[in-house]
């Protein structure tokens, strides 16, 4: 199956100001099924109800984003009002954990002021939190992460409150992450080594996450 005909997935960062700063929705997944006990944000896979005629695929993704966010966590959010953030296509061979390979977008937004109310098959536990403390919580070996989580809590710790990352989101296009995995080391354009006969050490453009050990490392060139 080639990457364009790979199923769709949509998932919202959600944001809100905090009372020390921007926090991040996350919730952590049961120990079974895709994602089995990892931190992740609300979201899943696309279904019939999201699809609309003549949509653009980021925009049947970005409902389905809403549709799962209200089924997983209980919050009612206005599709309209998500954020295009960026495009992960998953590698060739998926890492355990994820064995269904899915094109995912995800979608910035302002989560609501409202309880959560989870669901029991899907969510374990959820919380509003900060995205340098759920990094730091992972550094420690307390949670586990998935690299595209990791990489948009790392981008998430640039901005001080939700109207700058807003800001931000819609000032700039989408990011694609069209991920190689070489061992531990997650690769995207334009690394030298995302192409596989270039050695790990080439001199060249980097942007990798190193996640042989922890904490994991992210290297992007200027």
């Amino acid at each position: 199956m080639s990457d364009d005909d790979l199923p769709l997935a949509g998932t919202a960062v959600l944001l809100r100001d905090g009372a020390a700063g921007l926090e991040v929705l996350m919730i952590e997944r049961p120990d079974r099924g895709s994602f089995a006990g990892a931190w992740v944000f609300p979201g899943g896979g696309l279904e019939d109800v999201d699809r609309m005629p003549r949509a653009e695929i980021v925009d049947d993704a970005r409902r389905a984003a809403a549709r799962e966010t209200a089924e997983e966590v209980g919050l009612t959010i206005d599709p309209d009002a998500l954020v295009p953030l960026s495009r992960w296509t998953p590698p060739t061979l998926p890492p355990a954990g994820a064995p269904k390979r899915i094109r995912t977008w995800f979608y910035l937004g302002a989560g609501a002021d409202a309880a959560l109310t989870l669901s029991a098959d899907e969510v374990v536990t959820a919380s509003w939190v900060s995205p340098a403390a759920v990094l730091a919580r992972h550094a420690q070996g307390g949670i586990r992460l998935y690299p595209p989580t990791w990489v948009t809590l790392h981008g998430l710790t640039a901005h001080a409150d939700v109207a700058a990352a807003l800001e931000e989101a819609r000032d700039a296009a989408p990011r694609m992450f069209a991920t190689v995995i070489r061992g531990r080391v997650f690769l995207w354009e334009p690394d030298v080594a995302c192409d596989e006969s270039v050695e790990l050490a080439a001199s060249g453009p980097r942007h990798r996450l190193l996640a042989e050990t922890l904490p994991w490392r992210y290297e992007v060139s200027d």
